[in-house]
């Protein structure tokens, strides 16, 4: 290997060694994301923002598909707004940032840069609905919000970051819940089939949930150093926010009811999950159906071929640009070499290899970005094998996530060896809780592990608190967590 292509591979910290490194190493190597000028912001790279754009567009359809409308709400909140629902407030006072001068004059009343919009979005709707025809209300935002973080990570939690957020009003606390879960179910199939991400479904605990819901739902996912996701969250807010800024409508017996509710999203850090997921010490590994580009071709040239071999790649990309996302990487400066390690970096699916004794056995060789094997197709064969290879990927990054997943999944029943898996920082542990915030904040301060969820499946406890004496409420999912 050339010693420029060495150098390449190189300049990634081994994963191994040190996984945050590791991590900002990729992303900014891959360029999909650089840092700002401004502390806590980061800027998305058009590589990085193609990827969200999949996987926006992916989960736009899904939520499309379950009858919801997108609409957009205003970035500003008036703070007399804001305060009109104390806990919510208190939950998110820390990071709301504030906007005190419209040019130089100083306003009357303090802005806040929406840090979620349940408050502009709720006195929208006191206005908007008066009747029981005017429910169920489903509306979607894809938007920006701002949270003062004080530690920032690219992609995982920036102060500044992109989202959607559903927000919905029902005549009924049964419609409302069933919306809170369907909502889960669409972020669970968004994270496993369209991410290959594998994760736990759950309710959180009290002091794990929203502020003002009351229940928070989520998915939550284990990356490959061990530490948990929270890859998604759905909130039944009942009638809470309802009733603070009076939202209500006229039901067919002609009485005044408040509405019930719900708010759900996610955020770009499942760009974070999935890097931290499926990739390795040469850079990403993109699931197919969200990857930029799907499959890149890498032409070996010299001279005496260079046409016969350029012909042959442009008339593949012309042949499957189609129904593949598909790209041909000619560039002269760079060897093949060079180019291989670029392209495993960026974590693309397909490599397609094509020389001049592959125009001649009318063929290519393909290379697997997960598994790295090679094999030669057919040009007659070739479309054919790619799909099928995409799917194959697909299924195997996912399956082999669910396998880590699993084997990092710990079943414990003593705090001794709770504290002992927790110094490691390896994975999930599924473990009594007595239900208590007290015995749940102790568990944190002795181990920073916290209740992930309470599972939806598999939550009657075993025995007693894995921390106290008491009985078992709940058997839980705890972990450290990003």
């Amino acid at each position: 290997m050339p010693k420029q292509d060495e150098d390449f591979v190189k300049e990634i910290t081994n994963k191994d060694e040190d996984f945050s490194k590791w991590y900002v190493d990729v992303i900014r190597k891959a360029d999909m994301a650089d840092y700002s000028s401004i502390k806590g912001c980061m800027v998305i790279k058009p590589y990085g923002y193609e990827l969200w754009e999949n996987i926006k567009n992916s989960l736009d359809k899904m939520i499309k598909a379950t009858g919801h409308k997108n609409a957009y709400f205003p970035l500003f909140v008036p703070e007399s707004l804001l305060k009109k629902e104390a806990e919510h407030v208190e939950g998110f006072a820390p990071e709301v940032a504030w906007v005190t001068h419209g040019g130089d004059e100083e306003l009357e009343e303090r802005m806040a840069i929406r840090p979620t919009s349940e408050a502009i979005i709720c006195d929208t709707y006191s206005q908007w609905i008066q009747s029981w025809r005017d429910l169920p209300m489903l509306i979607n935002q894809w938007a920006n919000v701002v949270r003062w973080e004080k530690v920032t990570r690219l992609f995982l939690r920036t102060r500044e970051f992109l989202w959607q957020e559903g927000h919905t009003a029902h005549a009924t606390a049964e419609e409302a819940e069933e919306e809170t879960l369907k909502m889960l179910g669409v972020y669970k199939e968004l994270c496993e089939n369209t991410l290959a991400m594998p994760v736990v479904v759950g309710r959180k605990s009290e002091g794990q949930k929203f502020p003002g819901a009351v229940h928070t739902y989520a998915v939550e996912a284990l990356m490959s150093n061990g530490w948990a996701l929270q890859a998604g969250t759905s909130h039944n807010l009942g009638q809470h926010f309802a009733k603070v800024f009076d939202v209500k409508y006229l039901d067919q017996n002609q009485q005044q009811q408040y509405v019930w509710q719900t708010s759900w999203g996610v955020t770009t850090r499942l760009i974070g999950g999935i890097i931290m997921t499926h990739g390795d010490n040469s850079g990403l590994i993109f699931p197919p159906k969200i990857a930029p580009i799907q499959v890149i071709i890498v032409p070996i040239i010299f001279e005496k071929s260079k046409q016969e071999v350029l012909g042959k790649v442009n008339q593949l990309v012309n042949d499957l640009s189609e129904s593949i996302r598909i790209e041909a990487d000619i560039r002269d400066e760079y060897t093949p070499g060079w180019k291989y390690n670029e392209w495993e970096l960026k974590g693309v699916p397909i490599r397609i290899e094509v020389g001049p004794r592959d125009v001649k056995n009318e063929q290519v060789v393909m290379v697997r970005r997960d598994t790295r094997e090679k094999t030669f197709v057919k040009d007659s064969d070739l479309k054919a094998t790619i799909e099928k290879t995409l799917a194959d990927i697909q299924a195997n990054l996912f399956q082999r996530a669910k396998d880590f997943r699993d084997s990092h999944t710990y079943d414990v029943d003593d705090f001794a060896t709770f504290e002992s898996i927790m110094e490691e920082g390896r994975g999930f542990i599924r473990a009594n809780w007595c239900g208590s915030g007290e015995c749940e904040k102790s568990i944190q301060e002795k181990t920073s592990a916290t209740i992930r969820c309470i599972p939806l499946q598999g939550a009657e406890p075993t025995g007693k608190c894995v921390h106290c004496d008491d009985e078992g409420k709940y058997r839980v999912y705890f972990a450290k967590a990003y």
